[in-house]
């Protein structure tokens, strides 16, 4: 058989077995994607039309959701119906774009990404519109762009890039009312298609015997495709290492050493679409450690790393639920922000107000705000591992060197983090969101702080099944 029959073949069967038993119920639409590209520097921004694809599966998303309410993401889109002005789809998001202009980068140079809006298909012409937060985080219109659907450019019947045959990693029911998360391989070849699975069946389990996605397993579906890269690995440019694997995933965006991206959107967006998903998880087959995570879009994972279940669960919190790092002693790319305002993600606090502490239910009466924890001891320890890491990176020593500092450093702050009168307290501890000063955290430690063996924190938890409600209830 061709592998033209064989990816028909698998989407027909994927069609019938969605939709089986659903005698009387309307077919799922049809997924419509608008591919644009987004262009600018830390000044000024510009979208232009790409393309338009229906894709090859049907819509697998939550019809009872087709509106966020959830005021998560730097941007926001809305679908409305031209004839009658209705708003029939939103979504907020993140992107590579909103990241990369926080850089300093983007104050010497323009640069140009491609993004993607997906949303199920319209009957008639809708009107998209693109938003933006503005410094005092309120969302502002940046782009509108009309689309009709029966528009002879619109692209469909496309066959999809050949991703191998859809692995069922963990099946609940109907996509449409699950949370469908697609693992997606990277730097696997053909012959490695069986540690993909494996590594993918690990990880996924990490995932579902973490809190909350524990007590929701029923709601989440686990899918995995592992498209056949022609060498082993992804690009490490630092090492002077090139690679071009089906998703284009590389180290060192953005030149931070350990942060994994993938900047070939169309690439990737071809490849899954040949499964059902809500959110992607990308595993690149490296034991290198890193990985990245941006709201909407997808997160990535060594995932050979001894590190892959902290780097898994940590990163897929940033993807799927929009929470900040509440970690600030680390190197990163961005620059601090100029103004104190009110931060959107749900994990972090500017605590202007603490009067109206965006997690005020969940503090115990007679906490204080700010709450006290050792930050002083916390930062210096912190400082001295930071130095060791610049030493261990300039002398180019091997990973397991890195790897015992981050073990060394994990047993001390569990010590730290997780003794004294206010462990697992929820209340406001400063030092969040990439800065010592300003910023506050919901509890002393959490997955989204440390390295630590402890789980989500309490408003984590809860930001987190905000979401899984958004697609699966």
């Amino acid at each position: 058989m061709s592998n033209n029959k064989r990816m028909t073949t698998r989407i027909v069967v994927l069609m019938l077995v969605w939709h089986a038993g659903a005698a009387g119920v309307a077919a799922a639409p049809a997924t419509f994607r608008v591919d644009y590209y987004h262009t600018g520097n830390d000044k000024e921004e510009i979208f232009s039309l790409d393309r338009i694809v229906v894709e090859p599966l049907p819509w697998a998303g939550n019809p009872a959701q087709p509106i966020d309410a959830t005021n998560r993401g730097k941007y926001f889109f809305e679908v409305s119906d031209v004839a009658s002005g209705r708003v029939i789809y939103s979504r907020g998001f993140s992107s590579i774009y909103g990241e990369w202009e926080s850089t300093a980068e983007a104050k010497t140079l323009n640069r140009t990404f491609s993004e993607s809006l997906r949303f199920p298909a319209p009957d008639g012409p809708v009107r998209i519109v693109v938003k933006k937060r503005d410094a005092k985080n309120v969302f502002r219109d940046q782009w509108t762009v009309t689309i009709d659907p029966a528009d002879k450019f619109v692209e469909r019947g496309v066959r999809p890039r050949d991703a191998g045959a859809l692995i069922k990693v963990h099946e609940s029911g109907d996509p449409a009312q699950k949370l469908d998360l697609l693992i997606l391989s990277d730097g696997y070849t053909a012959a490695e298609r069986g540690k993909f699975e494996r590594d993918a069946r690990r990880l996924a389990a990490v995932l579902l015997a973490t809190s909350p996605f524990k007590e929701r397993e029923r709601d989440i579906n686990v899918w995995g495709l592992c498209p056949a890269a022609a060498e082993s690995g992804v690009s490490r440019p630092s090492q002077r290492i090139y690679r071009r694997p089906p998703a284009g995933a590389t180290y060192d965006a953005f030149d931070s050493e350990r942060y994994v991206l993938t900047f070939e959107n169309k690439a990737f967006r071809d490849l899954v679409a040949n499964a059902p998903y809500d959110v992607v998880e990308i595993l690149v087959n490296s034991a290198t450690y890193g990985g990245g995570g941006i709201f909407g879009l997808y997160s990535t994972v060594a995932a050979d790393s001894v590190w892959a279940p902290y780097i898994f669960v940590h990163e897929f919190g940033h993807h799927i639920a929009a929470l900040a790092d509440e970690y600030y002693t680390s190197d990163v790319a961005y620059l601090p922000a100029a103004d104190r305002v009110e931060p959107w993600e749900p994990n972090v606090t500017a605590l202007l107000d603490p009067a109206v502490l965006k997690w005020r239910d969940l503090v115990r009466p007679g906490t204080p705000l700010p709450t006290l924890w050792p930050k002083d001891e916390f930062e210096q320890y912190t400082k001295d591992v930071q130095q060791k890491r610049r030493e261990i990176r300039a002398q180019n020593r091997p990973e397991r060197d890195m790897d015992a500092l981050f073990r060394e450093e994990q047993k001390r702050d569990t010590t730290v983090l997780n003794t004294g009168a206010l462990a697992g307290v929820v209340g406001a501890f400063e030092g969040a969101n990439y800065e010592a000063r300003g910023f506050y955290r919901p509890q002393a430690d959490c997955i989204m702080f440390t390295r630590d063996e402890v789980p989500f924190c309490a408003v984590c938890r809860r930001a987190i099944e905000t979401i899984l409600d958004l697609y699966s209830r």
